[in-house]
């Protein structure tokens, strides 16, 4: 796998069930996969809809199941809002039950970034006709 990727989270649908502006249950194996994506040295942002208070119950939500994040809704910890500069974050990937298809469930986000079918530099591979 790539080192040291940048992940930006949504939190809503994503790291709990959306309840907003309340905060939902945690999905299944959510804190578990933040906490060993952190482990192997991975930057987590906090990418949420959120702000203010329901930002601050989220991130303290977070803090206390033991996730502390990089950023929150920004690039990096430093970062000053400058509204002529795209607010788009710079991650490398993004998980958001926004995705097409929605979210694929933590058990898959953690074979693929942790697990046995961990990302890992791409092959070249021919396709025939088939789609093999």
């Amino acid at each position: 796998m790539k080192e040291n990727l940048t992940i930006a989270v949504d939190f809503d649908g994503t790291i709990v069930e959306d309840e907003y502006p309340r905060i939902g249950k945690p999905q299944l194996f959510a804190f578990e996969t933040m906490k060993k994506l952190q482990e192997n040295g991975h930057r987590l942002i906090l990418w949420t809809y959120r702000s203010g208070r329901e930002l601050n119950e989220a991130v303290t939500f977070c803090e206390e199941n033991g996730i502390h994040f990089y950023a929150v809704n920004k690039s990096f910890p430093e970062e000053q809002f400058d509204d002529s500069y795209s607010r788009k974050i710079n991650a490398d990937i993004f998980i958001d039950d926004r995705n097409i298809g929605g979210l694929v469930g933590w058990g898959e986000i953690y074979q693929k970034l942790i697990g046995d079918d961990a990302l890992s530099a791409p092959t070249k591979r021919k396709k025939s006709w088939f789609g093999f």
